[in-house]
């Protein structure tokens, strides 16, 4: 009975086990269904499709790379949106992080109604895309808004057209899409910094250190990890950011905020050049995945110099 036992132990354990692995698959699956169905799939199909034209009407025709040639040997407008996808991540990142940061130690200090001050800056993040377009639209409004009356009154006698203005449009769609998620990275840096321990601050002011310096020895290297996952979100985001665009200037005045994303979205839905449209999503995914390859060698460079 013993060895009986003994032999039935294992089988028993394999039994469990495979049970608790089968659970855990029953747990996953739906998630990796919809990821197969709603994201492999799709990417496999553009990849193929970039390679084809196709207007959803006839049927699909191989045509190699001239998709390719095309779009960097005669298509202007996509010169113009990689132009100015570029210019709106410069604008957006550096300075997303930067009041992100500073509003999060801002907010890490035991100020009366802190709580009240994290919801006001961290709503715009929760709230609707279009509500926050459509007040800030109305803040810059070239003819009636505040922001204009308040230059006037200052004596700028010919303010900004701000979205109306080929210069100033892109800037003020910077500005909605630093508004809006600046409060969410706040967020994330105020958690990195809730995690750094007083007593080092405490050590370093009695060692003398003043704000800035502890800020550079000790709040910073704290931090870093979290600004590099902050500067990987940002950066994705931005350069597959078209929604606002969409909502706020259909990517005018002329082609002043029109970016790789919206140009995809009009090459596609709107031109009926599914193929050509696949053929810049597949660009924009290059440059995203060696931006990303970047970031995360340098991070593992910094960290591990840390």
């Amino acid at each position: 009975m013993a060895k009986g036992e003994e032999t039935k132990k294992p089988k028993s354990r394999g039994a469990l086990r495979r049970h608790k692995t089968l659970v855990a698959y029953s747990f996953i699956l739906p998630n990796l269904i919809g990821f197969f169905v709603l994201t492999f799939i799709p990417i496999v199909f553009s990849i193929l499709l970039s390679f084809c034209e196709w207007d959803s009407g006839n049927p699909i025709k191989f045509v190699g790379l001239k998709n390719f040639v095309y779009m960097f040997t005669k298509d202007r407008s996509f010169r113009i949106a990689l132009v100015n996808t570029l210019y709106f991540t410069i604008g957006v990142v550096p300075i997303t992080m930067a009041i992100s940061l500073g509003l999060a130690i801002l907010m890490n200090k035991p100020l009366k109604g802190r709580t009240f001050f994290r919801s006001v800056l961290f709503f715009p993040y929760v709230a609707s895309l279009v509500a926050i377009a459509v007040v800030w639209m109305a803040l810059f409004n070239p003819d009636r808004g505040p922001v204009n009356n308040i230059l006037i009154a200052l004596g700028v006698s010919k303010p900004p057209r701000w979205a109306a203005s080929q210069t100033w449009a892109l800037p003020t769609i910077i500005g909605l899409t630093i508004w809006k998620g600046m409060g969410y990275y706040m967020i994330v840096y105020l958690a990195a910094l809730q995690g750094v321990s007083r007593d080092l601050y405490e050590a370093a002011s009695l060692d003398g250190a003043n704000k800035w310096q502890q800020f550079v020895n000790i709040t910073w290297p704290c931090v870093t990890p979290t600004t590099f996952y902050i500067l990987m979100m940002l950066m994705v985001s931005t350069f597959k950011s078209y929604d606002t665009m969409y909502i706020t200037t259909q990517g005018g005045p002329g082609e002043a905020t029109k970016v790789l994303a919206y140009h995809i979205y009009k090459m596609a839905f709107e031109n009926s050049r599914f193929g050509y449209a696949s053929a810049v999503a597949m660009v924009l995914l290059a440059i995203i995945l060696v931006l990303t390859t970047i970031q995360f060698k340098c991070e593992k460079k910094f960290t591990g110099d840390m």
